[in-house]
């Protein structure tokens, strides 16, 4: 069977025609190939740009709350304060266990884990005081740990297992008086151990014309009136008698 013969010409047609083709499928075959790479590298491209939500900062506290830890709790300096705060709300002094609490002297009374019911009083002139929930009370002539008592009773219907604590802020109803010829006269409040000396610098001294020699200090012992005399100059000087007073002595200045 004889084959017909291609001219040159359609030989050549033929070949740069498969050429073309074969071209065409090597670059959609590299195309396919690259076309994950693209989509990857414009994901991460897109992921690189997205803004990122801002940091949260750490809270900026002051005052008393600058003594916290990171965590919200009170730090060691916060607690200090806090204890040093209590105790200069309180002040209590240093009284004897017989003392007997009187009209004028002011008291701290606290219970424990009842805020609203700890507080400071002042003993009224009919020896009473006055406290949430219980009202009037008299505590005039008891003594701090019977008062502790008192009011430890008291507070049961209304408090659960009630803890309360009295101390004495300062003592007013032990009271002495000066009168005469001194720089202030008046009542002068006895919250601890006082001499006539003592008294007489608190009140400033003496006037210019007082009678230093004839200084008396009137008292009542056993139900009568006894005078005890005073020279201030030997007094002051270490001579003379001192006396310690007790509440209700009058010093008299001539």
């Amino acid at each position: 069977m004889a084959f017909p013969l291609l001219s040159k010409h359609h030989s050549g047609s033929a070949a740069l025609k498969e050429f073309k083709v074969n071209r065409g499928k090597r670059v959609t075959f590299c195309f396919v190939l690259a076309l994950p790479l693209v989509l990857f590298g414009v994901t991460g491209t897109l992921q690189a740009q997205k803004p990122q939500p801002p940091k949260e900062k750490e809270p900026y506290v002051t005052g008393r709350a600058e003594n916290k830890t990171s965590s919200g709790k009170e730090g060691p300096t916060a607690k200090r304060s806090a204890t040093n705060s209590a105790t200069d709300s309180a002040n209590p002094l240093t009284t004897p266990n017989d003392y007997r609490i009187g009209p004028d002297d002011e008291l701290a009374i606290s219970v424990w884990h009842e805020p609203e019911l700890s507080q400071a009083v002042v003993v009224r002139p009919d020896g009473m005081i006055t406290l949430p929930l219980l009202n009037n009370i008299k505590v005039a002539g008891l003594t701090p740990e019977e008062m502790q008592i008192l009011l430890t009773e008291k507070f049961k219907p209304v408090v659960n297992e009630p803890q309360v604590t009295v101390s004495v802020k300062a003592i007013k109803s032990r009271k002495v008086f000066l009168v005469g010829n001194a720089a202030k006269q008046g009542a002068y409040a006895l919250n601890g151990r006082m001499t006539v000396l003592e008294l007489l610098a608190e009140a400033g001294g003496l006037n210019p014309f007082a009678k230093s020699k004839s200084i008396y200090v009137l008292r009542k012992e056993n139900g009568r009136e006894v005078r005890l005399r005073f020279d201030y100059k030997k007094a002051l000087s270490g001579k003379g008698v001192n006396p310690e007073l007790v509440p209700g002595d009058m010093v008299v200045v001539p």
